[in-house]
């Protein structure tokens, strides 16, 4: 009965309207909330091709810190590292795009073209992990912004920090969409073997045509299942993400991707209900009306039905599930299959009694040993 049958169909143009940016998640450039001033694009009849297409710009920026912290109960970690603002890979839903709006950009286009990157990253987190007073749990990358996206080939932040953390044995769990993430294998394998990490991969559809769609420059699916194997191979622990699960879209796929990823070796699997907060939910409306125009009014339909009548409810403990006989029979459809393939729901959990400040095991000081 909330069961979505619906197969993907190719992208299809509504009357009247502008389709995507090539390549790109979403066409729109909603406003800042945080902004006064509003801008607004005219055309006027000149614009040309570069204008059209947008090129991916990334600035350096300089921070003061890296660790951030967070209260929420409803995760499973406190702490957590992002290399990069922004994310090239456009993922027309990632909840985190309001972020942009504290930059004073939008969390539309903005957010997959206008990047951040913090070069200096690994040299703060030892600093900050030599500190008298730092306490060791577990630090997660990822959170906001894909460690993995197409800039890390050769920035290679993201493969720094994963030094210092392996260096000082402290664990980490990694979430991503990039299969970039198996050049890191090398430095992942060793600390799995000491219980030091796990990866997340997040597998939101089998469907190529649906992912370039909803995730443009993610990897392909296949290259997903095929990074999954590659690191279940090596000794480091994987647990595969459906995220997110957006009602009449993917839904119909959750038995079809646990069962595909556990083939590939990953023993823990989780999923997020699709999460619209702030300009997301603009975002996401506008990509429903270009490509989804025949049941553009049932996802948001039964989203509300899901969240109180309301787009979004941040409640702790509802963000992420939702509620109601739909969120019900999500919840039991991915219980069930779990099970039968043999997968724990949850998380892996690592060790936190190996680590050693980065301050107390300098090079310098055998010199004077």
């Amino acid at each position: 009965m909330f069961m979505s049958e619906t197969l993907y169909v190719p992208r299809k143009q509504a009357d009247g309207q502008r389709m995507p940016k090539r390549s790109r998640g979403t066409a729109i450039n909603p406003h800042p909330r945080f902004e006064a001033e509003v801008r607004e694009a005219v055309d006027d009849g000149w614009e040309q091709g570069e204008a059209a297409r947008p090129r991916t710009t990334v600035t350096d920026e300089t921070a003061k810190t890296i660790i951030t912290r967070n209260a929420s109960p409803d995760i499973g970690f406190d702490r957590s590292i992002n290399a990069y603002r922004g994310c090239e890979h456009g993922c027309v839903y990632c909840f985190a795009r309001p972020t942009h709006a504290y930059l004073g950009l939008s969390p539309g286009l903005d957010f997959e073209t206008r990047l951040y990157a913090k070069p200096g990253a690994a040299a703060l987190l030892r600093k900050e992990l030599s500190s008298p007073s730092y306490r060791c749990r577990s630090i997660a990358i990822g959170t906001n912004t894909d460690p993995y996206q197409p800039i890390e080939r050769t920035r290679r932040i993201t493969r720094e920090i994963l030094e210092v953390l392996s260096e000082t044995r402290h664990p980490v769990g990694i979430v991503t969409k990039s299969d970039l993430v198996v050049r890191d294998i090398d430095i992942l394998s060793e600390m799995a073997a000491h219980n030091l990490t796990k990866v997340g991969l997040s597998v939101t559809t089998l469907n190529p045509e649906l992912a370039r769609t909803m995730e443009p420059r993610a990897a392909h699916p296949q290259k997903r299942l095929a990074a999954i194997e590659a690191l279940a191979k090596a000794g480091v622990p994987v647990a595969a993400l459906v995220a997110p699960i957006v009602p009449s879209i993917n839904d119909h796929e959750i038995e079809a991707i646990i069962e595909e990823v556990a083939k590939r070796g990953a023993t823990h699997v989780n999923f997020v209900l699709l999460r619209l907060p702030n300009e997301v939910k603009e975002v996401v409306r506008d990509w429903l009306a270009r490509y989804f125009p025949d049941r553009a009014r049932r996802v948001m339909s039964i989203m509300q039905a899901m969240r109180g009548g309301k787009d979004y409810d941040a409640t702790w403990g509802l963000r992420q599930r939702g509620e109601g006989p739909f969120a019900k029979a999500i919840a039991e459809r991915f219980a069930l299959a779990a099970k039968r393939h043999g997968m724990a729901i949850g998380t892996i959990r690592l060790r936190t009694d190996l680590f050693r400040s980065p301050g107390a095991h300098s090079p310098q000081l055998d010199l004077f040993g």
